[in-house]
């Protein structure tokens, strides 16, 4: 800087790790120098002035998700970062590219589980990893889907490693999370940052509820011209109520629960208004298959909606996304997923996995057991970071507490090399240090799959840490997708 500020990149230092900003050791960032030059010109007091103007809005806009704590439920405003995160064009025609791949064999994937099961009875992956999977629903064999579409909003977890290149962590094929802090994001650095926006070419994320209203719509049944759709969440106390209330609004349809919906001996869906019964052709719910209809799941369930899955069998509501997606979205399923894009598209997967053992086969768990110290240790059904064990990072009780786990129920777990995400400038307590990220793409599918240009990116705000998850103290970014 000219007038002798340092520059809040003075002390900045990625170490050995791919930087978002800066790149790696043979790459340059070309394409991020203009946002460099801007930021560098910039004094680091001026960034905390504009971050603690970002904070105070995310409060008084109730941006929050809820943290669960034994029998606390503590409301927190997700940790927003205003540097944001920049993927050049060609990075994104890539990733796009492997997202949608992805999505469509997860689609014929489900389709033929719940359907024919060529690719059990093929031996591709071991019938019993999806027939004894408590997400595996019976209920759906041979229901048919409109245009086969599953999944219709689909979280694909990326990391990217040393050498810059973007791998795959993990499948959320049920009710992904977090796409509302994608679109706030874009809007609080609108507000906050126009300067450094100004005149760099950015993809817009604002089309996402559009995209989603259409997905859904197109689940209605074909003789219904003008579909009602509605979107059914479990309440103000789920942790990701905000994301509801967003999603419906920037949808343009109905916020419902429960309560308001009631199927009527047409085995038809309507919704409770003061006008009377109002039909619903489509639905995006946010609730577990498990809570969803009391007369086919949990007897006990106060959230769902009695006799909605004879409506649903019978094609009079379509359900956004489909019920028995959750067999798919498990991190043993995943270490299948190469096999699985080959079996049914015959390609190489664009994005590849991270290298993954799999616990319930003798090999797998043998070498895992072998080299606890260098791995990272994954209970297949846990979501938001917890259970894992980090082996360079454990304590020597951590590790034996996770072998005999392992040893005692070797199918719950996998285990991956630890991979040295990249980093990103963030700003910490008035300086600017490196913080690991990964990346959540959002892919929206109806009739065809359209992708949201970048997607969340979590950060891990506490120095080394590896756990991005809003739940274990993560932040988020703004994700800047080039249009050139």
């Amino acid at each position: 800087m000219t007038d002798g500020t340092p520059s809040p990149f003075s002390n900045y230092a990625r170490g050995s790790f791919f930087c978002e900003i800066f790149g790696g050791d043979s790459d340059n960032a070309h394409h991020t120098e203009m946002l460099r030059g801007r930021l560098g010109s910039m004094p680091v007091s001026e960034l905390v002035r504009r971050s603690e103007t970002a904070a105070r809005e995310l409060y008084n806009l109730g941006i929050t998700f809820t943290v669960y704590s034994d029998q606390d439920m503590i409301d927190r405003i997700l940790p927003f970062d205003v540097i944001p995160r920049v993927i050049s064009a060609d990075d994104w025609e890539k990733l796009e590219a492997g997202v949608v791949q992805r999505v469509t064999a997860l689609n014929l994937f489900i389709a033929d589980l719940y359907g024919p099961q060529k690719i059990l009875a093929d031996g591709v992956l071991p019938a019993d990893l999806i027939l004894s999977n408590a997400n595996f629903r019976r209920e759906m064999v041979d229901v048919q889907i409109p245009h086969g579409s599953w999944v219709n909003v689909c979280g694909i977890d990326l990391v990217r490693d040393r050498e810059g290149a973007f791998k795959v962590l993990e499948d959320n094929a049920r009710t992904p999370s977090g796409v509302s802090y994608v679109v706030e994001n874009r809007q609080m650095m609108r507000r906050t940052f126009p300067d450094l926006m100004d005149e760099i070419g950015i993809r817009e994320v604002t089309a996402y509820g559009l995209k989603l209203l259409e997905a859904v719509s197109e689940l209605a049944a074909p003789s219904v011209l003008d579909p009602h759709v509605v979107l059914l969440s479990p309440g103000v106390f789920n942790s990701a109520y905000f994301e509801h209330v967003f999603l419906a609004r920037e949808m343009g349809v109905p916020l419902v629960e429960g309560n308001d919906l009631v199927v009527e001996a047409d085995d038809r869906v309507y919704m409770r208004t003061t006008a009377g019964l109002v039909p619903v052709h489509a639905i995006y719910r946010r609730i577990d298959d498990a809570f969803l209809d009391p007369e086919v799941f949990r007897e006990d369930s106060l959230l769902g909606v009695p006799g909605i899955m004879r409506a649903y069998r019978k094609g009079n509501v379509g359900l956004a996304n489909a019920i028995g997606t959750g067999c798919v979205d498990d991190k043993a399923v995943y270490a299948y997923m190469p096999r699985v894009i080959r079996y049914y598209l015959d390609q190489d997967p664009i994005l590849d996995n991270v290298e993954t053992h799999i616990c319930r086969e003798p090999e797998g768990l043998r070498y895992t057991l072998d080299n606890l110290d260098s791995l990272v240790v994954k209970p297949v059904g846990e979501s938001g970071g917890y259970g894992i064990v980090i082996g360079p990072k454990a304590s020597a009780e951590e590790l034996e507490e996770v072998r005999a786990q392992l040893i005692a129920d070797p199918a719950n777990f996998i285990s991956q090399p630890m991979i040295d995400l990249s980093v990103s400038p963030t700003l910490i307590d008035g300086e600017v240090e490196p913080r690991h990220v990964d990346l959540r793409p959002f892919a929206v599918t109806g009739k065809s799959t359209w992708v949201l240009p970048g997607g969340l990116t979590r950060v891990a705000m506490r120095r080394g840490s590896l756990i991005v998850n809003s739940s274990q103290g993560g932040g988020s970014k703004d994700t800047w997708v080039l249009t050139q």
